[in-house]
């Protein structure tokens, strides 16, 4: 299988994580790249770099503002007296509509959701390379490849429009989906993270030309706690193009494999010519977000599942964090796909 990977992304090193009124090392760290990498190899990805394609396709689904401030963010912020060595906000609207501030401070507010996306001085390098192995992928998938494997580090499947979140900054899978769809592929992206893809959901909650589904654990007492409810399915014209399927903590391989079931039934209903997977790992029993527990066998057995569907997969890297077990769960999931 052909993957595609930057090495460039391993520059994002944030060292803040606030949880429960506690400051603790990121999770997100470079460390996963070394795990990851080698659960792919074991299942024999080849690794390619990613082509430049520059902003066009990023800007197709983030704001040019946001780019803007992700771009400029960190040198503004060292301007500030005393300043911390990330951006991290301690402020925030109370709706998108509010006044948009000429302050650094009031602007990290405004586009970073919570305490777990901290910008240092290499998070734009980073993402941006990540985004466009995504973009690279997509190209691949487009011009005829059964199944690719993007390495995206950071992840992105939290980042809204104009808003960073949960270790994510750009929109990985959402860009390779937009990337697909211009390319005249009808797309949907599957989300099989522990955490409900909310950024994604946002993107194309009002559009009915990209199905996006997700199964997560159950929102109401795991984050990302405000959106990923069974009732959220779409807006407009996207009305019943938007399928959540929480799962109560603890759903072992079996019950996660009837709701997967039902999640690719819609994908088939939808008439999809490819399909982005968003591969958070993190549902499994030892991850330390210890949401779902699903094991390495399972794995195998969600990617065949989804192979059974007979389409095209990017397969995009979304959670999964440091746990012995995480470059095994890689690797079977790459092997179960057909």
């Amino acid at each position: 299988m052909k993957a595609v990977f930057d090495d460039r992304q391993r520059l994002h090193d944030p060292c803040h994580f606030m949880a429960n009124g506690k400051t603790y090392p990121s999770p997100e760290t470079p460390e996963r790249i070394t795990r990851l990498m080698a659960g792919a190899k074991a299942a024999g990805c080849q690794f390619d770099v990613p082509h430049d394609t520059g902003l066009g396709p990023i800007a197709a689904i983030h704001s040019a503002q946001y780019l803007h401030f992700l771009r400029t963010i960190y040198p503004r912020w060292q301007r500030i007296p005393d300043a911390g060595a990330e951006v991290i906000p301690n402020i925030h609207p109370a709706t998108r509509g509010d006044n948009y501030p000429k302050s650094a401070i009031g602007q990290a507010g405004y586009h970073q959701a919570d305490t777990a996306c901290p910008i240092g001085a290499h998070t734009w390098d980073a993402a941006y390379w990540s985004a466009q192995s995504a973009i690279s992928g997509a190209d691949l998938v487009a011009g005829g490849e059964q199944a690719v494997y993007v390495l995206s580090r950071p992840p992105g499947h939290h980042a809204f429009a104009d808003l960073a979140g949960g270790f994510c900054f750009l929109n990985n899978s959402a860009i390779a989906a937009e990337r697909l769809r211009a390319n005249g592929l009808r797309a949907a992206i599957l989300d099989i993270d522990v955490h409900h893809g909310n950024g994604t959901q946002g993107i194309f909650y009002a559009r009915d030309d990209v199905l996006t589904v997700s199964l997560h654990a159950d929102p109401d007492r795991f984050y990302p706690f405000f959106w990923g409810g069974a009732q959220e399915r779409g807006e407009g014209r996207g009305m019943g193009c938007n399928l959540n399927l929480p799962l109560p903590r603890g759903t072992d391989d079996a019950g996660y494999l009837r709701a997967l079931d039902t999640a690719l039934a819609h994908i088939t209903a939808f008439g999809a010519d490819v399909v982005v997977v968003a591969l958070g790992l993190d549902a499994h029993i030892d991850d330390p977000f210890k949401g779902l527990a699903i094991t390495t066998a399972g794995f195998a057995s969600i990617s065949a599942a989804i192979s059974g569907l007979g389409l095209p997969l990017l397969l995009v890297q979304e959670g999964g964090y440091v746990s012995d077990a995480l470059s095994d769960n890689l690797t079977a999931f790459l092997k179960g796909v057909a």
